[in-house]
């Protein structure tokens, strides 16, 4: 990982702005190992409201169509983008991405912005060499997407830049849904997610009736009869009705998953892998206990903020890990795996970037170890859930098929009748996709242990 260049000690002669301040160092922060989202929220604690939006926009923004960047980037550096300074590439990115894809600001200040922080972070030479590029971007918009179309002559290449994702990936998606439908997955990831939330203690008219007192707009959520979708542009943490605790967020890909679990009424359920929580605030609806359990202290410690908010009684939350787990045999275990997450990559943009071919195989390896520990932990007639928010078969199907082969003593076991909508379900097992089904991509099987 390249080491980060000092900061010269004096502000820039002309003032950049804090957001974009924050955006470089937000970049700065993942090159070092962070995840977009905890860099995000380490980087807005100063900014007001709208500049924080605008930061997001910016950031997230530009890391979902970071791909087509660099193929209109790349051509004009004439050393070779890829032997550009890391940071300089970032700023080189955001700066393009102002030009070409946030309508509110001008060519001008775009320009004007990057090159002086260029100048302040690199030095002058690195400052005219970004004024250049975007300058020339900047004259040459009406041949970007030709260029782009020209790529070698290759479809796939032409594809993973114009819609912005790694080569390998598109590569796989082609192989198993064809062309078309792989292009309608791009460009589901290139979308902003929707801020999606559950009614919790109350009914979803009374939520709605309390939202749209606070002048907030919502709308149905697809495939779940009572979430809502936030339509307007809202910090959600200072609205009453969530320090009341009467909604959490959750994509309904999420709820699917604790639906398709169909928990039995009074049921003691192990949700292992569980912060922040949201399967765990949808489980205990039914279920008498809920031990949400993760290895994290900092994940936990948020789960149980959660936990308080909604004054959730019958969910405990422990740190716990899954191969040493301190109880035993519940009528429900729920293993919401780590997993590459390629079915989130509209709400992580920053996740298709740092995914690696050999990641697929580690969290496979990890998967397998976790699912035969969480089996140990279901009661004889038990259930035993396996879930992630991947599209990947290595982490999906064929981690069910090698479980069932090892354990003779679990089958699967799809839900009751109506538990999830049919359009959801695939030889029993839960499939959401996001080109297919417009929420988070998610997998899950549903196992019974044969009685004792």
């Amino acid at each position: 990982m390249p080491a980060q260049r000092r900061r010269p000690p004096v502000k820039p002669a002309i003032e950049v702005t804090e957001s974009r301040l924050a955006a470089a160092e937000m970049l700065a922060d993942m090159r070092n190992g962070e995840l977009l989202d905890v860099a995000f929220e380490a980087r807005n604690a100063p900014l007001d409201p709208r500049d924080r939006r605008w930061l997001q926009e910016l950031t997230y923004g530009m890391l979902r169509v970071r791909g087509r960047l660099d193929a209109i980037i790349g051509p004009r550096v004439s050393l070779g983008f890829a032997r550009l300074d890391a940071d300089l590439a970032d700023l080189m990115r955001l700066g393009t991405y102002q030009l070409l894809y946030m309508g509110s600001v001008p060519a001008y200040a775009a320009i004007a912005q990057t090159v002086e922080l260029a100048k302040w972070r690199h030095g002058i030479g690195a400052s005219k060499l970004v004024n250049a590029i975007l300058r020339r971007i900047d004259r040459e918009r009406s041949l970007l997407d030709s260029e782009i179309e020209q790529l070698g002559g290759d479809p796939l290449d032409v594809m993973a830049a114009k819609l912005s994702h790694p080569r390998w990936l598109v590569a796989r998606w082609v192989a198993r849904w064809g062309e078309a439908e792989t292009v309608a997955l791009l460009n589901a990831n290139n979308t902003e997610a929707p801020l999606c939330i559950r009614p919790f203690g109350v009914v979803r008219e009374q939520l709605e009736a309390m939202l749209e007192a606070a002048d907030v707009a919502v709308s149905e959520t697809p495939w779940l009869d009572d979430g809502l979708q936030i339509r307007s542009p809202v910090a959600i943490t200072q609205l009453g009705a969530f320090q009341q605790g009467a909604f959490f967020v959750q994509d309904p890909a999420a709820a699917l998953v604790a639906r398709y679990a169909a928990v039995a009424p009074g049921s003691l359920v192990f949700d292992l892998c569980a912060a922040p929580g949201g399967k765990s605030f949808e489980l205990c609806k039914a279920a008498r206990l809920i031990i949400a359990a993760d290895k994290s202290e900092a994940r936990v410690q948020r789960l149980r903020e959660n936990v308080q908010r909604l004054e959730a009684t019958t969910v405990q939350a422990v740190v716990a890990d899954v191969r040493s787990f301190p109880a035993a045999h519940a009528d429900t275990v729920l293993l919401d795996a780590p997993c590459t997450g390629t079915g989130t990559f509209r709400r992580h943009p920053d996740a298709r970037w740092r995914l690696r071919v050999s990641d697929l195989a580690v969290c496979a390896s990890v998967q397998r170890t976790l699912l035969r520990s969480a089996a140990d932990l279901v009661r004889p007639g038990g259930v035993l859930v396996y879930s992630t928010c991947s599209l990947e078969p290595e982490e999906n199907d064929q981690q069910i098929e090698q479980f069932l082969r090892e354990h003779p003593d679990f089958s699967l076991a799809p839900p009751p009748a109506g538990s999830v909508p049919a359009d959801v379900l695939d030889a029993g097992r839960l499939r959401v996709l996001p080109q297919r089904h417009g929420v988070d991509g998610a997998f899950a099987a549903r196992l019974q242990r044969v009685p004792s």
